[in-house]
């Protein structure tokens, strides 16, 4: 509604009600205007109604929804089902051009508007974390592997006679896939023991760097966030060493962003030594539908290098799902939500720390990862000889899972695993004869005291049960599987046997009563 319809209005209804209804209207689309001008996240959140109405006026915006056209090239925005068509708010060209992602979309002018003002949201949410002087950042809709790579193939570019990926180890497929599938040879550093912790091996680092030579030398990847008792890798001595040697530096940041201890980290590496780029996942650290990523940086060359090499348009489903959450959460909601984390972090190390303590197990002592913490589970892993039984390991993960606890990991300490190729002992553990099995549960933004005390309560009781049950009475688990209770083939196995399960039960004969049914199934669960 312009003034001149508001103006017709009054020939209808009072001119009070119409002025009314006009300030309303104004304040939301104020709110709009200050986005626009001052391109920055605002610090409180919108209303629903606001973020509609925003959105509605970007999609009317791009050429599908204009009242009067023909489109006669090969995508032209149509999408046959309306409910697909509601769900993305009918902005269906995407972003970018071919030749550059962060290109203005000629039809799709609210869509590539809608981006921009995105990007820098995200820059600023950088920025107060702790990476002041990031010079800019872009969202991708791909998820943080792919991000990786499509860095990984920018950096080689420039470097035409280097195929080598220098990658302090950290046991998580996708960061190692992403070298793999780049093209790229990685060389695998083991990090150090230091107590319980696991430190970066910056003189192993150097040495490969001497031995094979910089200019043979894509990159050194390096990884913030991880599991315990893995630590940050110690950014400022690899930042130092890429300068030193004239060797760029990735850093897989994936859900880092979410800890002000972890960008400060980077932000003093990028002023002590040399960072070309950090990556670091939508869903792991704005609570969004998997399927993001916001590559960052320094120097604005390299970030528009990496623009250009992503080929093709790019879905604008992911951003928009980043754009409605910024802006329903504001500065203050996000904020709220970190303070809220490193609040439920003390929360479970003092809860977990109480269930040690009564099984006779310990918290690792790891002090720089502000997110993961890990207990022993020595208790639970048998020698026989120079081998470990793991079964009740095994078995933990597996019961833990059917307890509807996800995000735990059981590490064996002895597992052995092949990733395309390359054999990893001591998978998990993220080096090879790490001396104890252990547990992991990580802090991250969104969790809620609740879940620290339902997945508390879940692992006394299995730890309490599996102590009692010999381990004569344990079923060996497949040798191709792994001991992460995330893990794709486990649950399937674990899925089947619960459907065996019930299956039994409920050919009991029908003289059986119902409630021992229910009380069996049941038992399956406790």
């Amino acid at each position: 509604m312009n003034s001149q319809n508001f103006a017709i209005a009054e020939n209808l209804i009072p001119s009070s009600y119409i002025q009314q209804s006009v300030n309303a209207l104004r304040n939301r689309e104020n709110l709009a205007k200050t986005l626009m001008e001052q391109r920055k996240w605002p610090d409180n959140g919108w209303d629903d109604a606001s973020i509609e109405l925003f959105l509605s006026n970007l999609a009317l915006m791009d050429s599908n929804n204009f009242r009067e056209h023909a489109g006669v090239g090969e995508r032209e925005g149509r999408v046959v089902s309306n409910l697909v068509a509601k769900r993305h708010y009918h902005m269906t060209h995407g972003i970018g051009r071919s030749e550059n992602i962060a290109e203005v979309q000629p039809n799709a002018t609210g869509s590539s508007l809608m981006i921009k003002l995105v990007n820098a949201m995200l820059l600023e949410s950088i920025r107060f974390m702790g990476v002041s002087s990031a010079t800019g950042c872009f969202m991708v809709p791909i998820a943080t592997g792919m991000s990786l790579m499509l860095c990984l193939l920018t950096l080689k570019q420039d470097r035409p006679g280097a195929k080598f990926v220098l990658w302090s180890r950290i046991d998580q497929k996708s960061c190692f896939k992403c070298i793999i599938s780049a093209g790229l040879q990685p060389i695998i550093i083991d990090p150090v023991q230091c107590g319980d912790e696991l430190h970066t091996d910056v003189q192993a680092i150097e040495a490969q760097l001497l031995t094979i030579g910089s200019d043979n030398i894509v990159c050194i990847m390096s990884t913030t966030s991880c599991f315990a008792p893995r630590a940050s890798d110690s950014l400022e001595k690899i930042a130092t060493l890429c300068q030193k040697y004239n060797v760029p530096h990735l850093i897989n940041n994936a859900y880092g962003l979410q800890s002000t201890r972890i960008m400060h980290s980077i932000q003093d590496a990028s002023k002590k030594g040399r960072v070309d780029v950090f990556v670091q996942s939508t869903d792991k650290n704005f609570l969004v539908p998997v399927g993001g990523a916001i590559i960052a940086g320094f120097d604005k060359n390299v970030l528009e290098k990496i623009t250009k090499n992503y080929p093709g348009r790019a879905s604008c489903s992911p951003v928009m799902d980043i754009f409605i959450t910024l802006l329903s959460l504001g500065t203050n909601g996000y904020k709220e939500l970190i303070s809220q984390r490193k609040e439920v972090h003390q929360h479970l190390r003092n809860e977990l720390g109480k269930i040690a303590a009564k099984y006779g197990e310990r918290l690792l002592d790891i002090q720089n990862n502000p997110i993961s913490i890990a207990m022993t589970l020595k208790s639970l892993s048998v020698s026989n000889g120079a081998e470990s039984d793991t079964k009740k390991l095994s078995q933990l993960s597996s019961m833990m899972y059917m307890r509807h606890v996800t995000g735990c990991r059981v590490v064996s300490s002895v597992e052995v695993k092949d990733v395309c190729g390359y054999k990893f002992d001591g998978w998990g553990a993220h080096k090879i004869n790490y001396p104890c099995p252990y547990i992991t549960a990580g802090a991250s933004i969104g969790i809620t005291k609740s879940d620290i005390d339902f997945f508390v309560q879940k692992l006394d009781k299995v730890i309490s049960r599996l102590k009692k049950t010999p381990i004569s009475n344990i079923e060996t688990p497949s040798s191709s599987e792994g001991n992460d209770s995330t893990s794709i083939r486990r649950k399937a196995t674990i899925a089947s046997s619960y459907r065996s399960a019930v299956n039994g039960v409920n050919s009991i004969e029908d003289g059986s009563s119902s409630t021992s049914r229910t009380s069996s199934v049941d038992n399956l669960r406790k």
